[in-house]
């Protein structure tokens, strides 16, 4: 009998961190959805300066890449990669 004991008190033990896990990932994601729900509605001038930003962001990222590759001994690791 002891050892059934155990085992339903090993499976308890699971099932709370379980439960405790579910509560922290619902809790997070609640948060989440509210901070979203508080964003202002964008117009159609919020939404052309965003996607003037995300492009910009995206243009100087390629270039900073571009620049890491090109900038060693004259972009010859750069070329042999692409060869």
């Amino acid at each position: 009998m002891d050892g059934r004991c155990r085992l339903v008190e090993g499976v308890v033990h699971v099932l709370l961190a379980l439960v405790g896990a579910a509560l922290i990932l619902a809790w997070s994601v609640t948060k989440l959805v509210r901070r979203d729900r508080r964003r202002a509605p964008g117009g159609p001038d919020a939404r052309r300066i965003e996607a003037r930003a995300t492009r910009g962001l995206r243009d100087a990222r390629r270039q900073a890449h571009a620049y890491h590759h090109f900038n060693d001994v004259n972009g010859v690791s750069a070329l042999r990669d692409r060869d």
